[in-house]
């Protein structure tokens, strides 16, 4: 097991952090502004500007090796760099969720024609795109739940059900919806599914509402669809009829070291913040940084996120190796400890700054909400344990007694 990165892997990171020094940090407020001006889900200009320089550094498309020549392991520094402004830089080198895994899909399973309407326009960063498998109706955590029904009708298929936390539907560059919904209720239960490209000005399709987090609207929007008698070509499915759960299988395995990795990103400027507060702000005649609790927040801080990290690295090593079938116990476990690590320090940052913490003065009270959706995103907490408890009851011991 070795985490050493390339030096290619190195210079890259080195560029990554020129990027967010030089721009992304600035364009921090200048992003905040225009939304403020001119509604939750309209497009700031300047992400534009961020993508034409991330193109120029050579920052693009870093999660598919195919185009980056980086490892799992080796993107997920970058990964990590990303989450510490996680609005704004995954998008500005076209590595953010959905369309990351949308791309990872296309990639393994899209024909020549679909990879021409609808990859190439990704990787290009010119559309957005958006993943429909949550339903309001149902435990969409168990994906063998899903009611939305996908039926053919000669050379076309017909989508009816309603999908809800559709997260990137709200913005418009979101030209296509990868959705998931039943073709053969009858059959074996993991061939029941299937996955479909619909694009946005499909008749029948409706964008219902955007739904917040803690009450935070995002830019790209978390929406509920309605699909009512959608009709779409037969040439728009993924792979074949029941495929769409081997597909949902193959596409989070990578995406889940990206998420876990930008949670990092995260609690690491969470606990810059607090480490700069607690040496800045005075209370009881002495800076926060010389009281003992505060050095215990720091300290446990530290420990937890370097703590979080390995475990990431040691499931991107091994997807790497084995791929994701061979990790996915490790996968599971990362999606757990990644964003309740984060949770953990940026309450702690939150303690240190106090009313501050919890104000839009700083990112804190932002980053909690969406370290705390990341533990439902995906699967939530329990799927994943529980997944982890049944490949430990399995586990054969070297010796019991």
């Amino acid at each position: 097991m070795d985490f050493e990165f390339s030096p290619a892997a190195r210079d890259y990171s080195e560029r990554m952090w020129d990027f967010m020094r030089a721009e992304v940090f600035p364009a921090e407020a200048e992003w905040t502004a225009y939304l403020a001006e001119h509604g939750d889900h309209a497009h700031p200009p300047v992400m534009e500007r961020l993508k034409e320089s991330a193109r120029e550094r050579g920052l693009w498309n870093l999660f598919l090796p195919k185009l980056s020549g980086l490892s799992n392991l080796e993107y997920a520094a970058i990964a990590e760099i990303s989450g510490w402004s996680p609005v704004i830089a995954p998008e500005a080198i076209n590595c953010q969720a959905p369309d990351t895994g949308n791309m990872e899909t296309l990639e393994l399973f899209a024909t020549p024609e679909q990879r021409e309407r609808w990859l190439e326009p990704l990787l290009a960063g010119e559309i957005r795109s958006a993943f429909a498998m949550t339903e309001p109706d149902v435990a969409s955590s168990d994906a063998t739940n899903i009611q939305t029904r996908i039926v053919r009708d000669g050379d076309d298929y017909v989508i009816n059900g309603r999908k809800w936390w559709i997260t990137g539907a709200a913005d418009e560059r979101c030209e296509v919806f990868i959705v998931m919904g039943k073709t053969d209720p009858d059959a074996e239960t993991y061939r029941q599914q299937s996955m479909i490209l619909v694009p946005r000005d499909t008749p029948g399709l409706t964008i219902e509402r955007s739904l917040p987090i803690f009450g935070y609207q995002d830019q790209h929007g978390h929406c509920e669809i309605v699909f009512d008698d959608v009709r779409v070509p037969a040439t728009n499915l993924l792979a074949g009829e029941g495929d769409g759960f081997m597909i949902s299988q193959a596409r989070l395995g990578p995406g889940r070291i990206h998420h876990a990795m930008r949670a990092i990103g995260m609690a690491e400027r969470a606990l810059a913040l607090m480490v700069e507060r607690a040496k800045e702000r005075v209370a009881f005649g002495k800076p926060l940084a010389e009281q003992g609790g505060v050095r215990d927040l720091i300290a446990q801080s530290r420990i937890d996120i370097d703590s979080a990290r390995l475990l990431v690295y040691n499931a991107a090593w091994l997807i790497d190796k084995h791929g994701a079938k061979g990790a996915r116990t490790e996968i599971a476990a990362i999606k757990v400890a990644a964003p309740a690590m984060a949770v953990a320090v940026i309450d702690r940052a939150i303690e240190v700054f106090g009313g501050a913490g919890v104000s839009g003065d700083t990112p804190l009270a932002y980053f909690y909400a969406w370290a705390r959706v990341l533990r439902i995103v995906d699967g939530p907490d329990a799927v994943h344990r529980r997944s982890i408890a049944r490949e430990e009851l399995r586990r054969e011991r070297p010796y019991v007694g």
